[in-house]
């Protein structure tokens, strides 16, 4: 909001100001060919009353004079604004009015060509006010009075309005805990899945068998990267994922086909021997 814009910037400087007052504050109706309607003095501790009230083709006029409260010189402050407040709808409009080097401001409202800054009216008072900024003085918001303007028509409304009303809840869905299976089913499955090493080892203790180059240079090499190739597959199974597997699968494979063609090339010259 500009009014609390404008308070927050001066209020450091509130201790340290003087003191300004308005002098000859005064409203005055103007009808269409220029003769006054209602013309009263503003007192800056009680409002007019009954409410203002301004017709399509009247004018309204606010009239005053800012002075140093302790000197009585005429004040050109930095800011002067007037303001309509709905209180109802919290619509507000806000408008600068240029003050002479004598403290003299005006400030005229034609409603035969309303304003663009004017909130959109109804039935209901505004709530106009008078706010002075100054860096040598102490801010002032001096309420005026109440006024009733002629009926608006509602502002258009923008397409992009509905993203700024409030919006539905969102509703985030997770995805369930993952359940851990039957300890039984599990069971089975290890089983199975050792279950070729089981029978390659009991066939392995049963049948016999020699193997008297096994710890050899030529052969040794070929059942380690055998054993290091189940190895990868285990780990792929727990934890890899497969474009890792393709990337070092390939690899592996290539140094276990190489190192097992040197194995059976050495078996094959052994048997020729």
């Amino acid at each position: 909001m500009l009014v609390s814009f404008i308070f927050g910037a001066l209020l450091p400087l509130a201790s340290l100001a003087a003191d300004i007052s308005l002098q000859s504050l005064r409203f005055s109706i103007l009808s269409e060919d220029g003769s006054p309607i209602r013309s009263e003095p503003i007192s800056t501790e009680t409002l007019p009353s009954p409410a203002l009230s301004v017709r399509t083709s009247d004018t309204l006029r606010v009239t005053f004079t800012i002075t140093d409260k302790s000197s009585g010189k005429g004040v050109q402050p930095h800011q002067t604004f007037i303001r309509m407040y709905d209180p109802i709808t919290k619509e507000e409009g806000i408008h600068p009015i240029r003050i002479s080097s004598a403290g003299k401001g005006k400030f005229d409202l034609s409603m035969s060509k309303p304003p663009s800054w004017l909130p959109p009216t109804t039935d209901e008072p505004l709530d106009v006010s008078l706010i002075i900024g100054s860096f040598k003085y102490n801010p002032v918001h001096q309420k005026l009075f109440h006024l009733v303007l002629p009926r608006s028509q509602p502002p258009p409304t923008s397409p992009e309005e509905v993203h700024y009303h409030t919006q539905p809840e969102i509703q985030h869905t997770f995805r369930p805990e993952q359940k851990i299976p039957n300890k039984i089913i599990s069971a089975f499955f290890a089983i199975a899945t050792l279950a070729p090493w089981l029978v390659l080892l009991t066939l392995w203790l049963n049948i016999p068998h020699q193997t008297p180059k096994l710890f050899s240079s030529e052969i040794l090499p070929f059942v380690v990267l055998l054993g290091v190739l189940e190895a990868f597959l285990v780990t792929y199974w727990v934890k890899l994922r497969l474009p890792q597997v393709f990337t070092y699968g390939v690899a592996l494979s290539l140094v276990t086909a190489a190192a097992g063609k040197r194995a059976l090339s050495a078996i094959s010259r052994w048997r020729g021997a």
